[in-house]
């Protein structure tokens, strides 16, 4: 008996063993594994030198999950000529400082009141390229609908998101905070690495896939101390880092766009969405959005507009237009 006992113990301190000797191993290859840049990518940065930035609203603030100070612009139409209120996402990288400009701008000339967001991680909100835990960018955003709607309580609201910011509104729209909005326009979302709307190398990231596998692994089994990390590297212009963000922690990743399958989270929308991407989108094959999201949920509507690559869905003149008559015009749900 006593030898059975001895026997069942050694074994288990063996497999103990050889699981930290595991996670030992994953950790340290974590910590070893280089992240390398990718060069700039000039069709995404060159985009903000044709957008006018001399009329940007001021920074406004409001508390996020944990009470730190996140940043958001508040565009003020001089004369509300409609009741609806949009929330701008930017994507990758950005903030509501950047080319996003362009169409926060229209949206608010059409008598939109509109609130462009810093998403945590970004811009003047936190620490740059890091959030404290996957979910917090969906509670900062619920914290932000409760600032909008403390003077606004029913006007019709419309979440918009441009590229990663597209995709982490599609996360929305799927999940139980899709009650907070009327409606949800994705601008040539990112749908995930795997998803068949991405061109085969875009140029604009490169993710440490290594990195990131280790990362879930470790997180499969309860260890998260290493989500910190930076895991995806941009394409962002030399200098820019006062302004952009040049990588994401595992965390970020993990949170700033759709789960890990976007059919799940357009699956589970009930509220209207509406896609724009651009028929000269360099990052997407713009294409094949309407078979991979009308396969899935029938009721999008997908439109491309001619000429537009990915910047220019929120910074050409011709694609705001569009998207901005469109917010104005087209119907929302009833609640």
């Amino acid at each position: 008996m006593v030898r059975k006992i001895l026997s069942f113990g050694v074994r288990v301190v063996v497999r103990g063993l050889a699981a930290a000797g595991l996670v030992a191993l994953l950790l340290a290859g974590l910590i070893a594994t280089p992240l390398h840049h990718p060069p700039e990518l000039p069709s995404i940065s060159e985009a903000r030198k044709f957008v006018d930035l001399s009329n940007l609203p001021v920074l406004q603030r409001y508390a996020g999950s944990d009470g730190t100070a996140l940043a958001y612009r508040h565009y003020r139409p001089v004369q509300a000529s409609t009741d609806r209120i949009a929330i701008v996402v930017h994507g990758s990288s950005g903030s509501s400082g950047g080319t996003i400009h362009a169409l926060s701008s229209a949206l608010m000339e059409r008598g939109v009141q509109t609130y462009a967001v810093d998403i945590r991680g970004h811009g003047a909100s936190g620490t740059r390229g890091d959030i404290g835990y996957v979910g917090q960018l969906e509670d900062d955003l619920a914290n932000l609908v409760a600032v909008v709607r403390q003077d606004n309580p029913t006007a019709p609201l419309t979440l918009i998101g441009h590229s990663s910011g597209g995709g982490f509104a599609l996360r929305i729209a799927g999940s139980a905070m899709q009650n907070l909005f009327d409606r949800t326009v994705l601008l040539a979302p990112y749908l995930g690495y795997d998803a068949p709307t991405n061109q085969p190398d875009g140029g604009w990231a490169r993710a440490d896939v290594p990195r990131i596998i280790g990362l879930l692994a470790l997180a499969k089994l309860g260890i998260t101390c290493c989500d910190h990390l930076p895991v995806v590297a941009f394409a962002v212009p030399p200098g820019s880092t006062n302004r952009l963000v040049a990588t994401y922690s595992e965390r970020l990743r993990s949170n700033f766009g759709t789960h890990p399958d976007f059919r799940t989270d357009l699956a589970a929308a009930r509220r209207p969405i509406t896609l724009f991407s651009g028929s000269a989108d360099e990052l997407m094959d713009s294409g094949r959005y309407e078979a991979a999201m009308r396969s899935v949920l029938p009721s999008i509507k997908v439109r491309l507009l001619p000429g537009i690559n990915h910047m220019g869905i929120v910074a050409d003149a011709r694609a705001v237009s569009v998207i901005a008559d469109d917010v104005v015009k087209s119907e929302v749900s009833s609640r």
